[in-house]
């Protein structure tokens, strides 16, 4: 999306949400690599070593840094649509959003399928293959289940048609608002299955952030104690870690009690990401500078954690192997680091590449580059 240069009349706190806004993409991709940082082992083994202290340790670690990402990206994607004053005319709205958040998902699950796939059928490494014409379509466009390759590609199709609607929701009254609210609510924890959106709980905190922009609660947020903030997220962490290791009997992970604990915990661990993000934003400005990266990191992080499976196998080993605690902390920055490498590569030999597979974010250096979110507009 454009980018409006700041103002030099901008108060100073609408710059430093800008600033806080570019740390919490950046931590909440970094923190969703964790979630889908490579094991080696089969699902079944993984819930059979569930108790181990690789696994609590790794267990631990997507809790509190990758469960609140997907929560708080969607929350920022519908504060700052909520505080657009340009979502007028619709079709160009539209056309805008397909480029950057549709069109560039189905870019990247196409290589992703010519890539991983491709490796898997050359015998390189284990990963799923074409079967049959759906599988392909559905693979490519996220129509009705989720990516078996790059799985975390289905938020953007699911961003994409909560952006397609909500015009139309910014424009309920305040009584239909929270009545939808509502609905979508206990949608999300009844997971009832519905193919226009395939994960309930992204319209929920989209919805969330619309509500938080109404209410001010961004910037309140930002003025609670770093502590309490901090100690509530890990309360909800610690309980839906004990249900989930030690006491998977009481709760089952589909059962409404424990989908509202989930929610419940991803959002406290949203406001807690929240507010250690604009802690930071006041700090050096490296992960800022990170932030036009983060879309391609979101697209290729996945790819490239399959793609890297058999050196992964040479060492350190699968989870339960010794060195493995150590890979599994370096995910996030080996992605990030090679996603820069990447980004640099496109910008100097395919630039208009570049632009399209980072929803926008990079752009050759004789074009004119949006400075890092000054609010105003959606969330690509």
């Amino acid at each position: 999306m454009s980018q409006p240069a700041p103002s030099v009349n901008k108060p100073p706190v609408v710059g430093r949400l800008s600033d806080s806004i570019a740390v919490a993409r950046v931590l909440c991709i970094l923190g969703i690599v964790y979630v889908h940082a490579w094991t080696g082992r089969p699902d079944w083994w993984l819930v059979q070593t569930i108790q181990s202290e690789q696994n609590v340790f790794r267990w631990t670690v997507m809790e509190l840094f990758g469960r609140s990402a997907v929560p708080l990206l969607g929350m920022v994607s519908g504060w700052l649509l909520a505080g657009s004053s340009r979502l007028s005319p619709y079709r160009p709205f539209l056309t805008h959003k397909a480029k950057t958040i549709l069109l560039p998902m189905i870019v990247w699950n196409a290589i992703s399928i010519t890539l991983v796939s491709g490796a898997a059928a050359l015998g390189l490494l284990r990963a799923p293959i074409p079967h049959d014409l759906w599988w392909l379509v559905d693979e490519l466009f996220c129509l009705v289940t989720m990516n078996d390759i790059n799985v975390q590609t289905a938020f953007l199709r699911d961003l994409f048609v909560c952006m397609a609607l909500a015009p139309l929701v910014l424009r309920l009254p305040r009584a239909g608002f929270i009545a939808l609210l509502a609905a979508v609510t206990l949608w999300a924890v009844t997971e009832w299955s519905f193919p226009l959106i395939l994960r309930p709980q992204i319209p929920l905190f989209f919805l969330l952030g619309i509500a938080a922009r109404r209410a001010g609660a961004a910037e309140r947020v930002t003025k609670l104690p770093m502590a309490p903030v901090l100690a509530g997220a890990a309360a909800l962490v610690s309980v839906k870690i004990w249900l989930s290791v030690w006491a998977r009997d009481l709760l089952g992970v589909h059962d409404p009690g424990f989908v509202m604990l989930d929610i419940a915990t991803r959002l406290a661990v949203s406001l807690a990401m929240w507010r250690i993000s604009w802690a930071l934003a006041a700090s050096p400005a490296l992960l800022r500078r990170m932030e036009p990266y983060a879309f391609l990191m979101f697209c290729t992080h996945l790819i490239l954690i399959w793609l890297a499976t058999p050196l992964f196998e040479a060492f350190p080993g699968p989870l339960g192997s010794p060195g493995y605690p150590v890979l599994f902390a370096l995910h996030p920055v080996l992605a990030m680091g090679l996603t820069i490498v990447i980004g640099r590569w496109l910008l100097r030999f395919a630039p208009s590449a570049a632009t399209l597979l980072s929803g926008g974010r990079l752009k050759p250096t004789n074009e004119p580059r949006p400075t890092p979110l000054r609010i105003r507009y959606a969330d690509r």
